[in-house]
């Protein structure tokens, strides 16, 4: 840690020095900061002066503010100090009227001596108008959709409104949540990412109004973690700039047992932007699970067994998230970002348990009850440095982000058993459970952008990461309230470290835009079980011949076919590294009929993933189509077999049924995937908007396993339809109100022992504003028809079982927000001057 720091101190003071030196050696017009700017912001109908408009003045293709302030009575405004070399964009906003934005550059003329600029009248035109008795607002679409990536605009989905992030992912195309809340982007396991960056916090424990959008990069550059193999899902955090003090504050309630408040500051004046978030969330439920199965014995049933689940279970989350922007001048920027939050949770479950012949007459019943109780506590400290070079575009930045977590656990679990006339058929048994966990992870990035000219770009830069786990559990069987530890119990610590280098060139050749890059990575895993001194873990690469472990390429190429019309090819090579539950060979015992276990021998997995895409934009909305094809070596998945004698004689005090399937993680020789996506977004009228996504994809896998066979193909395909729909009227009981449908489908999907069961369900949200649009009411309904469980089947010589999962239930959420702000509110008053001008009013 120390020496991380060191180095991005070093890093900071060789920056400014470098800075320094640009400026002094420099003899160009970027030195004279003596030019001013000033115009009016009028009414673009009647040409009237708007008093109190926010004027704000940015660094071109940046936040960085040079300066700003509100209009006067008349509408007149002036900013003084500017960088006459530098170029700029100005903000003109008012209530009631549409954003006006302006690129502005001195004229080069007069050396050394003060440069004005009079933009004349800056006309705002009216936000709505008015045709017979409909409204007509200019709306941005909820998914913009790039050649790259998609940006899903969060604010626009009313079904999340009030929730977490998991109700977020549910509502954007290409995105599905597994059974135990897990995100999958076509159908793999994405990097979640927080503004940009790795993060500690898990999707439920980030509020869905804290979220500005989230952006899909399906296959990524070398300038993003080779490890994102599923690609990288980033979350962007609101953070508002807006001149004077802004807030939000949110308050919401539904069922079941579901509350929710939020608050949110942020500050802005002169060279800071101070910002604060405070959120609770609470929810409840009780989900049901359910299991079918045949125990065989080569291929022969021998008998049944049926297990039914209810769980009743709470969650509640809590966080606070503050920071501060320093513009220290027009090309230097720090950034410090600090996170706390913590999580409560309890699980009390009742496993009904039925144990049939192979007549499927009754044998004998069992219930079994467990009650957990878990919390966690979690924070991230983010600090950033940002430099400008005079040249546009360029710039180099510099960040540590630091982020720690701690959980403790309790369970305790009673197993009882009984035949069919209640009468005894075993003792009962007991186990207590109890553990916890402390982790910290540590990244340092530095990051260099030269444009190098109009078509061409090199980007470069360096990435350390460090991950520090240490991990308590342990297990024991109650009897007579004598406690005797179990196998199960397990203390275990590992260190996982990741450094790279990257580089990319971007440019254009004979029309046709081209990106290369190379990233380098070289990762190390030492874990280690404390009480048997037992070691496990991988490096790559481990050789020298084992070099290209540790090479990842990625090469995009584009072409413009027309008007809105584009078409790119993309490769790139990643790697999915096994984590540390995948790899530990600790067994949990939560359900005694299905047990899981890791597998410390497993490898990574490489994969290289192609892409074509066709993008084409129109006046009514765009359409983007994808074919891909991604082939993994050594792909890592799940293996399912039933305990041995062995297995089942070591665990035995834990109420382990005989029969028990053991899951756990193998490397399959290689999975290919083909597929294809289709999005399309269309505006239908004013009002009404609809998009309808597919992701066709077929499946092969290879595997042989113990001599057995496991190798399975075929095809699937997901489908999602998001309709928008609002409300635009001169009643004011029905103008304003907006209205959002969203359902998906999941077809079955084949695995190496089976197949996956299909998915589908529906959720609704409204949504009216009102008071001047400051406040707003929403009410949503999550999983409408209560349908949204996940299934599996598996067929094996030893048991057939078929079995579902539920994450959540049907809730229904009301939220109401407000929004407030003061553009002139002044922390530290500031004496009359500078961009202050009490000149008479211009004709």
């Amino acid at each position: 840690m120390k020496s991380v720091l060191a180095l991005f101190l070093a890093t900071i003071i060789t920056i400014s020095v470098c800075a320094q030196t640009e400026k002094t050696t420099r003899n160009k017009p970027a030195a004279i900061s003596g030019g001013k700017l000033f115009g009016r912001i009028v009414d673009a109908k009647n040409n009237k002066g708007i008093e109190a408009a926010s004027v704000q003045l940015f660094q071109k293709n940046s936040d960085i503010l040079a300066g700003g302030m509100l209009t006067k009575p008349n509408g007149d405004f002036d900013i003084s100090n500017l960088a006459t070399a530098d170029t700029f964009r100005l903000e003109a906003t008012a209530i009631g009227y549409a954003k006006q934005e302006l690129i502005i550059t001195f004229d080069k003329s007069g050396k050394g001596a003060i440069a004005e600029k009079d933009l004349g009248n800056i006309k705002l035109t009216a936000e709505s108008q008015y045709l017979g008795s409909v409204t007509v607002v200019a709306q941005k679409p909820a998914l913009q959709m790039g050649i790259d990536r998609k940006t899903f605009d969060v604010e626009k989905n009313l079904s999340s409104a009030g929730g977490t992030g998991i109700d977020v992912m549910r509502n954007i195309p290409s995105v599905t949540v597994d059974v135990d809340g897990n995100v999958l982007l076509r159908n793999n396991s994405p990097q979640i990412f927080v503004d940009g960056r790795p993060t500690i916090l898990t999707l439920d424990q980030i509020p869905a109004d804290n979220i500005e959008r989230v952006e899909l990069i399906t296959n990524p550059s070398a300038k993003f973690d080779a490890a994102s193999t599923g690609g990288i899902i980033n979350v962007v955090l609101k953070k508002n700039k807006k001149l004077g003090l802004n807030g939000l504050v949110s308050a919401g309630a539904g069922s079941p047992d579901i509350y929710n408040g939020n608050l949110a500051l942020n500050l802005r004046q002169g060279k800071f932007n101070f910002f604060v978030n405070g959120n609770f969330n609470h929810s409840g439920g009780k989900p049901k699970s359910e299991t079918y199965r045949q125990n065989k014995n080569n291929g022969v049933i021998e008998n049944y067994f049926n297990q039914f689940a209810y769980t009743n279970r709470t969650r509640q989350f809590a966080s606070v998230r503050f920071g501060m922007d320093y513009f220290m001048d027009n090309r230097n920027t720090f950034t410090l970002t600090q996170n706390f939050g913590g999580g409560r949770f309890s699980n009390v479950e009742n496993q009904n348990q039925e144990y049939l012949d192979v007549n499927q007459t009754p044998d004998h019943f069992g219930l079994r009850t467990s009650d957990g109780y878990s919390t966690n506590e979690r924070s991230s400290t983010q600090l950033i440095f940002k430099h400008n070079f005079v040249e546009a575009g360029k710039s180099i930045s510099a960040d540590v982000n630091f982020n720690h977590g701690n959980s403790v656990d309790n369970t305790n679990i009673l197993n009882t058993y009984s035949f069919a006339n209640g009468s005894m058929y075993s003792p009962d048994s007991r186990v207590h459970n109890n553990g916890s966990g402390n982790n910290n992870q540590v990244t340092f990035q530095l990051d260099y952008v030269d444009p190098m000219g109009d078509d061409n770009k090199l980007e470069t830069g360096i990435r350390s990461y460090i991950n520090d786990y240490t991990s308590t559990f342990n297990a024991f069987s109650v009897n007579n309230a004598i406690e005797t530890k179990l196998p199960l119990s397990n203390n275990y610590k590992y260190r996982e470290m990741v450094n790279a280098a990257y580089i990319t060139y971007t440019g254009k050749l004979l029309g046709i835009g081209y990106q290369a890059g190379l990233r380098a990575e070289h990762s190390k895993f030492d874990g280690e079980l404390v009480d048997s001194a037992k070691k496990f873990g991988y490096q790559y690469p481990n050789q020298i011949k084992n070099l290209f472990d540790a090479l990842f390429p990625s090469l995009y190429l584009s072409k413009s076919i027309g008007e809105g019309q584009e078409l790119q090819l993309n490769y790139s090579r990643r790697i999915r590294r096994p984590d540390f539950w995948q790899m530990n060979p600790f067994v949990d015992i939560n359900d005694p009929l299905n047990i899981r276990q890791g597998n410390p021998a497993l490898r990574p997995e490489f994969t290289n993933s192609f892409e074509f895409n066709y993008n084409k934009t129109y006046h009514s909305g765009s359409f983007l189509g994808v074919i891909y094809f991604r082939n993994t070596q050594g792909d890592i998945t799940r293996y399912s077999d039933t305990i041995t004698a062995a297995q089942y004689q070591q665990l035995n005090n834990a109420a382990i049924d005989p029969s028990a399937i053991l899951n756990t993680f193998v490397n399959a020789q290689y999975q290919n995937r083909w597929g294809s996506e289709l999005t399309l977004q269309q505006r239908l009228g004013t009002q009404l908007d609809v998009t309808p996504s597919v992701d066709l994809q077929y499946k092969k896998v290879i595997s042989n396993v113990n001599n057995v066979d496991l190798s399975n193909e075929g095809f699937n395909w997901e489908a999602k339809l998001i309709i928008n729909y609002r409300v635009a009227s001169k009643s004011a009981l029905w103008n304003k109100w907006s209205f959002q449908g969203t359902g998906g489908y999941e077809s079955p999907e084949v695995v190496p022992q089976g197949k996956r069961k299909e998915m589908y369900g529906v959720d609704l949200g409204l949504r009216k504003e009102f008071l001047k649009n400051k406040a707003t009411f929403t009410f949503n309904i999550n999983d409408v028809f209560n349908s949204r469980k996940r299934g599996a089947i598996s067929d094996t010589e030893n048991f057939y079982q078929d079995s579902y999962r539920r994450w959540d239930v049907r809730s229904f959420r009301a939220t109401i927000t407000y929004k407030f702000g003061k553009a002139d509110f002044q922390l530290f008053k500031r004496e009359k001057g500078g961009n202050r001008d009490d000149n008479e009013d211009r004709d």
